[in-house]
């Protein structure tokens, strides 16, 4: 079962946000080469979602990510994702 990481954006500015995003593309960078993520990106309003191929990925993400540690992700949650369940 996948995991999904929805976080949501603390109000820091782009600023903020651009001074550790090398950090954070590292850990990124880090979790894709280990193919553990399936997509990753920013929602417009700044929030973001990662998804991963297992929930301990997900859990481990977040505990590595610069941008949940530093205090620019408010808050995230992680969900289970049970996208092998669909019907064809």
């Amino acid at each position: 079962m996948k995991a999904v990481v929805i976080g949501e954006s603390s109000g820091a500015t782009m600023e903020a946000i651009m001074a550790v995003y090398p950090r954070h593309k590292l850990v990124v960078e880090k979790f894709i080469e280990r193919g553990e993520v399936i997509g990753i990106g920013p929602f417009t309003d700044r929030g973001n979602m990662g998804i991963f191929k297992t929930r301990a990925a997900a859990e481990q993400f977040v505990k590595e990510d610069p941008f949940v540690l530093e205090g620019l992700v408010k808050s995230f949650a992680i969900r289970d994702w049970g996208d092998e369940l669909l019907p064809e």
